[in-house]
């Protein structure tokens, strides 16, 4: 073991990435280069050569395209279409109704699609023309679709979470389900920060909008596919029926026979949900093997078990491990996209965590929202840009960033309620079977 090597290739890394080389990319030449200096060229070219297969050839990581398959599928095939106008219809009454409906229908896109990015686009393109010209400030309208955007990977099915799940080696159902609790609080305190807008700042959002002309029971009828397809995965997944890998699979059928069965499937459709759902895939699975090279690298080096003995020496209680972690998160989550974040901390991070006694299921959770908040971060918010490039005509990129920034008060109060109280995530996996 050679700690100075393993600290030379964390140093090399950070600047790899800085200097904007893709992520996967860095991994692997860090990864490569560190082994080799460590145990040599042979043995480090085994580890290139085995690496890929044996992450990629992984049951539970089978889940990651099926779940993308059906968040495509449904989009693609227009299931999720009537998500705001359902949510409208009940809660356009309410002061900053529209806006509110828009966090309701983000929450709902995300239990089929596990992509805050898909969420962002679906949703900015159907709300945010209805909500300007309703009186809202575009700043703020396109703010509150970027930040509900982050809700998608925070209600399951999330491709953050199955990717922790494996990396980390726990439960990726209790994950998943941990993450429903973290969803609701992140969506409740998304629609009070609009109620409070609506009543202290009516210039910003009016308090009233008008009241949905469309009719409930027919506007509820247009989501019932995905009502049956949430229920169908997530009914089975939570009572046990099957885990959470095999849920993947019964979603992506399950919403081709849906799509099927109310005329919605096309070929066009089905092509193009293949095509993205391949491309996504091969993108996640580069990062992955990356990653499992770099643990491989930490842990020849001997770092890992050098900063988990420091941490465990030096006393650090658990508000204060928190704390750094919470803002090195924050801090990455500025420049760096989440797969990328995650998978180059979490080698690191895990056996801090675990020497401390910190639930993984508990911690997996609290790391997916913190990688989301980066979404709406500057000066790389993924979620700003794309609201930016359905709403173009609307607002600029800088005024978006500006509307953000009241959610971004809120999601530093849900994390804040998290750790204070880890029950809150932690109820519901109690609960399973």
């Amino acid at each position: 073991m050679n700690t100075d090597v393993g600290l030379w290739g964390v140093g090399a890394l950070a600047l790899l990435l800085i200097l904007r080389l893709p992520v996967a990319l860095s991994l692997i030449l860090v990864s490569l280069g560190g082994i080799t200096a460590l145990i040599g060229i042979t043995p480090a070219l085994g580890v290139l050569a085995n690496t890929p297969y044996g992450f990629a050839a992984s049951w539970t990581m089978s889940a990651v395209p099926m779940f993308l398959l059906m968040g495509f599928l449904a989009f693609h095939t227009g299931l999720t279409g009537g998500l705001f106008e359902a949510a409208k219809a009940v809660l356009a009454r309410l002061p900053g109704g529209l806006a509110i409906s828009s966090i309701f229908a983000c929450s709902g896109f995300a239990a089929v699609s596990g992509s805050s990015l898909a969420c962002a686009a679906a949703m900015g393109r159907i709300a945010i023309p209805e909500m300007v010209a309703a009186g809202y400030r575009p700043s703020v309208a396109a703010g509150c679709i970027a930040a509900g955007g982050t809700i998608g990977a925070l209600i399951p099915p999330s491709i953050l979470m199955i990717i922790y799940g494996v990396i980390a080696e726990t439960s990726i159902t209790q994950v998943f389900i941990g993450g429903v609790s973290i969803g609701i609080l992140t969506a409740i305190s998304y629609c009070a920060v609009v109620l409070l807008l609506a009543v202290f700042r009516p210039d910003i959002i009016p308090p009233t909008t008008a009241v949905s002309s469309a009719n409930v029971g027919s506007a509820l009828a247009k989501v019932a596919p995905v009502l049956v397809l949430i229920f169908l995965v997530f009914g089975g997944l939570f009572a046990g029926v099957f885990t959470a890998t095999e849920a993947g699979a019964v979603g992506a059928f399950g919403t081709m026979g849906v799509a099927a069965a109310t005329g919605r499937m096309s070929l066009k459709a089905f092509r193009t949900s293949v095509m993205e759902t391949v491309m996504t895939t091969g993108s996640l699975l580069a990062i992955g093997i990356g990653a499992t090279m770099f643990t491989r690298f930490l842990g020849l080096s001997g770092l890992s078990n050098l900063i988990a003995g420091a941490v465990a020496d030096s006393g650090l209680n658990y508000a204060s491990l928190m704390f750094i972690i919470i803002v090195i998160y924050l801090i990455l989550g500025t420049f760096m996209e989440p797969f990328g974040a995650m998978l180059v901390t979490l080698p690191v991070f895990l056996p801090v965590v675990e020497a401390q006694g910190i639930s993984l299921v508990w911690f997996g959770v609290l790391v997916v929202k913190l990688l989301e908040i980066g979404m709406i971060t500057p000066p790389v918010g993924m979620n700003v840009f794309v609201i930016k490039n359905v709403a173009d005509k609307y607002v600029t990129v800088t005024q978006i960033f500006k509307g953000v920034v009241p959610f971004m008060l809120a999601d530093l109060v849900v994390v804040a309620l998290v750790v204070a109280v880890p029950g809150i995530v932690l109820f519901l996996p109690a609960l399973l079977p």
